[in-house]
């Protein structure tokens, strides 16, 4: 099952229980813009590369479009127009005043040079400059991207329109981006699977904790989630996964990663394990914080911790979640877990149009409120109607793009 079709399945249970009507689940389902572009770039070697970018605009009827920019070689139309539907969603879920849109470009940043993704990244924006912008749509880091290419974007677009930070967000803190912006998904999913806990009835303190991907959002994840006094038995990335049952050393980790080019390779603070190995670790809490799909019907019965929350875009399929309500598995989903990176995204945005900075400590009080109203706002909604979280949070983030619609002028 592809990623669009497993969100409509998302999208349709909470329409089910909204009660919307045909014309509005169509106007809801259909993207308003969808946009594949050639982006041709000089390599070092002073050939001609080709590659192709794409950008869906999803809803705007809430707000600017809004959504990141991924590269990765396995990007397609429509994985793109997937996670541009969880980002409409995902903007509403936490209230603020965006709409949803993702874009990427098919290639493997690891093959080219820095210089190399500059042209590439120069050349996406040339192509697309008159779909983006501050007022319009607004791109953010993703996969295989960075603070890095978000100033090259800014730089690029500013060759068109002047200067505009507003007109992307991730970027430097030196160069018009907010601190606090690298850690704030990761350090969101520590907040809510807190908050979870709490509401639970569980103890935070000694709460086993197995966190499968070590990028920005597990190593962020995993460093809140230690400083809270909660137990991190497992850490993983592509090249395998770390297990001690007495919990990793957590710091070590993260220094042997800087030290090794973000790279857990070779460390030696856990016994060796696999990554299918982790998933089905006895613990309290798993975090896929990696790919999407890596949770399935094929491996669903083996999980054995009774809460799993989705640090990674769709990681757990429809299929899997039906296995996990039938084993009373509480599953926090990827629209309200990873929201972090949007709401810190919002507070860069909203300072880059006022030509103004916060603190990183105002930073992290005014997600932890976000978050937090977001999260009781579900779990209430969740406990009310008697339906999962999952199905809670799109009722609540699809009834309000809903209404907004509605309240637009089309009924």
């Amino acid at each position: 099952m592809n990623a669009s079709t497993a969100n409509q399945i998302y999208f349709r249970q909470a329409a089910d229980e909204l009660d919307l009507s045909d014309t509005m689940r169509s106007l809801l389902l259909t993207a308003k813009r969808e946009v594949q572009v050639q982006v041709a770039a000089e390599l070092d070697s002073g050939a001609v590369a080709t590659f192709i970018g794409y950008r869906v605009q999803h809803n705007d009827a809430r707000g600017p479009l809004k959504g990141g920019l991924r590269y990765h070689p396995e990007v397609d139309l429509d994985e793109v127009r997937s996670l541009a539907a969880l980002m409409t969603w995902k903007t509403a879920v936490v209230n603020i005043p965006y709409g949803g849109a993702k874009g990427g470009i098919a290639l493997d940043p690891a093959t080219l040079s820095t210089r190399e993704l500059e042209r590439v990244t120069r050349s996406f924006v040339d192509a697309i400059h008159d779909l983006f912008g501050p007022d319009v749509d607004i791109p953010a880091p993703d996969m295989g991207t960075s603070a890095e290419v978000m100033a090259w974007i800014m730089n690029q677009y500013g060759k068109y329109r002047g200067f505009a930070p507003a007109c992307v967000t991730g970027k430097p803190v030196e160069y018009h981006g907010i601190p606090g912006r690298e850690e704030a998904t990761g350090r969101g999913v520590g907040i809510v699977t807190l908050k979870l806990l709490s509401r639970l009835g569980r103890a935070i303190q000694g709460t086993t904790v197995a966190i499968q991907g070590f990028g920005n959002v597990g190593t962020h994840t995993a460093k809140f989630l230690r400083d809270a006094e909660c137990r991190v038995v497992a850490i993983s990335d592509a090249s395998g996964g770390y297990h001690r049952a007495d919990g990793i050393d957590v710091l070590e980790a993260l220094r042997y990663a800087r030290e090794h080019r973000g790279r857990l390779e070779g460390f030696v603070g856990g016994d060796r394990i696999s990554n299918v190995e982790l998933l089905a670790l006895d613990c309290d809490v798993l975090i896929p914080a990696a790919l999407g799909g890596v949770l399935t019907a094929a491996n669903a019965e083996a999980v054995q911790a009774p809460i799993i929350v989705e640090a990674a875009n769709s990681p757990v399929t429809p299929e899997a979640d039906i296995v996990f309500a039938q084993k009373n598995v509480t599953v926090l989903p990827d629209i309200l877990a990873n929201a972090g990176g949007v709401t810190a995204s919002w507070f860069e945005w909203v300072q880059n149009r006022q030509h103004y900075q916060w603190g990183v400590n105002r930073v992290r009080q005014e997600l932890d409120r976000i978050l937090g109203e977001a999260f009781e706002q579900v779990w209430q909604l969740s406990s009310s109607r008697q339906v999962s979280l999952r199905t809670a949070a799109y009722m609540l983030g699809v009834g309000r793009v809903a209404r907004a619609t509605v309240l637009g002028g089309i009924t």
